[in-house]
C-alpha cells in the first residue's frame, strides 16, 4: 500500500512526498526487496546517492546475488564519484542476468562494462608497480607468473585447472604452457622446421597417404563437444605414431621427423601412446573448448604453416600461432583453437611424458591405463 501511494506521489511529480511516504514505511523495516528498490530510487532522486546506497543494501541483504539490485548499487556508487564503483560493477557484471536485458537497463550495461574495464586495468597496473618498486629480481618466467598473479587479482582472467576427462595422476604441475626452459630439445625441433615441413608436404601429397578426422568418436558417444568436428575432414590428420603404433606408409616419407620423435621422452602404453601426427585445420574452422584425456602427458605443438589470424587459447592464455615456434602445453587444461583464414593450418603434434613424473610412476601409469584401455576415438 505504501509504495502504490508512493508511485501515486511520482506519477504526480511529488517526489518529497513520495519519499516522506516510503521512509515512514521504513521504520517498520518491511522484509521486501521491491520496497528497498523503491526507497532507493526516491533517495537517489531527491539528491541523496549515498542514502540510496543504504537503502538498496538492505534489498541485498535479503537476496544478496540480485542483478538489478547489484547493478542499482554500482550506479549508484558512480553517481556519487565513488571509488568503490568500479569493483561494484564487477561484482554485478558476475552474476546470471535476463536475456534480453530491458531496454531501459541496455545504456547503464554498457557503462558496466566500461566501468569495470576500466577497473581492472587500474587493479593491474596498480599491482604491477607495486612488484616493480619491491626490487624484486624476477626471471622472465617469474615475471610472467607475476604478471598473470596481478590479471588473476583484478579478475582480468581466472584459474583454470587440470581436468582430465579419464586419467588423472595426483599431483602433477599443473600449466597452461609449460616453461620452454624445462624442454632442452625444443630448440633442436625448431630447428627442423624447414625439413619436417618438407616431410609433411611429401606425405601430404603421397599417393599412399592417410588423412584421417581427428576426431573419431562413435555416434553414441555423449561428447556434445565435438559433434560438429567428430569424423570431418575440416580437421584431419596425418598419424605418424598412432597409439603407439607407427603408421608405416605415412612415416616413410617423414625419416627426419621419426629420427627427432625417436629422441623424445612420449609415453609408451598399449593402445594408448605415443602419438605423433599432422594435425590440418581447414578455413574457417573452429576447435571448441575442451580437456584431454590424460594428464600424465603433455602435447607439443611445432606450427609449419599458419597463416595470420590462427591463435590457440589454453586456459587464460591465447597465443597466435608463429611458424617454427613450439610450445609444450597441458591439454587437460580446457583449451581451443580456430584458423580465421581461407587458408589451410598444419602443425606437428606429439605427446611426451609430463616432467615431474618419476621412471617408476611412468611403469605404473603405463599398467594402470594399459589395464583401464583407452577410450575409443581420444587422442
Amino acid at each position: 500500500m505504501r509504495i502504490n501511494a508512493a508511485d501515486r506521489a511520482l506519477a504526480g511529480g511529488n517526489v518529497t512526498q513520495a519519499r516522506h511516504i516510503l521512509e515512514e514505511a521504513a521504520r517498520l523495516d518491511p522484509p521486501s526487496t521491491e520496497f528497498w528498490h523503491r526507497l532507493a530510487t526516491v533517495r537517489k532522486m531527491g539528491g541523496a546517492p549515498m542514502l540510496a546506497v543504504e537503502a538498496i543494501d538492505r534489498a541485498l541483504a535479503l537476496a544478496p546475488l540480485d542483478f538489478f539490485g547489484l547493478l542499482m548499487r554500482a550506479h549508484l556508487l558512480d553517481s556519487a564519484g565513488h571509488p568503490e564503483a568500479g569493483e561494484a560493477y564487477g561484482r554485478a557484471l558476475a552474476q546470471p542476468r535476463p536475456d534480453p536485458l530491458p531496454p531501459m537497463l541496455a545504456r547503464t550495461l554498457e557503462r558496466a562494462q566500461v566501468k569495470w574495464a576500466e577497473h581492472q586495468q587500474s587493479m593491474t597496473s596498480l599491482l604491477a608497480s607495486a612488484v616493480e618498486a619491491s626490487g624484486a629480481d624476477l626471471t622472465p618466467s617469474e615475471r610472467a607468473r607475476a604478471e598473470r598473479f596481478a590479471s588473476n587479482i583484478a579478475r582480468k582472467t581466472r584459474c583454470y585447472h587440470s581436468e582430465p576427462t579419464h586419467f588423472a595422476w595426483p599431483g602433477l604441475r599443473e600449466a597452461e604452457f609449460h616453461d620452454r626452459a624445462a624442454f632442452p630439445w625444443i630448440e633442436e625441433l625448431e630447428a627442423l622446421t624447414p625439413a619436417i615441413r618438407a616431410e609433411m608436404e611429401a606425405v601430404a601429397g603421397a599417393p599412399d597417404a592417410a588423412l584421417v578426422p581427428y576426431v573419431t568418436y562413435a555416434d553414441s558417444t555423449p561428447l556434445a563437444q565435438w559433434r560438429a568436428l567428430n569424423f570431418s575432414r575440416d580437421w584431419t590428420a596425418i598419424h605418424l605414431i598412432e597409439r603407439g603404433t607407427t603408421i608405416a606408409g605415412n612415416a616413410a616419407h617423414c625419416p627426419q621427423t621419426m629420427g627427432l620423435l625417436a629422441r623424445m621422452e612420449q609415453p609408451n602404453i598399449a593402445g594408448c601412446a605415443a602419438n605423433a601426427m599432422f594435425s590440418l585445420l581447414a578455413p574457417n574452422t573452429h576447435i571448441p573448448p575442451h580437456v584431454g584425456v590424460g594428464n600424465f602427458r603433455l602435447l607439443c605443438h611445432l606450427p609449419l604453416i599458419v597463416p595470420d589470424r590462427c591463435w590457440f587459447r589454453v586456459g587464460a592464455d591465447t597465443r597466435d600461432f608463429a611458424e617454427g615456434r613450439a610450445w609444450v602445453f597441458d591439454d587437460t587444461i580446457e583449451h581451443e583453437a580456430k584458423n580465421e583464414t581461407d587458408e589451410l593450418r598444419v602443425i606437428l603434434i606429439f605427446d611426451i611424458w609430463h616432467p615431474d613424473l618419476s621412471p617408476a610412476e611412468r611403469a605404473a601409469i603405463q599398467a594402470a591405463v594399459s589395464a583401464a584401455a583407452m577410450p575409443v576415438g581420444a587422442l
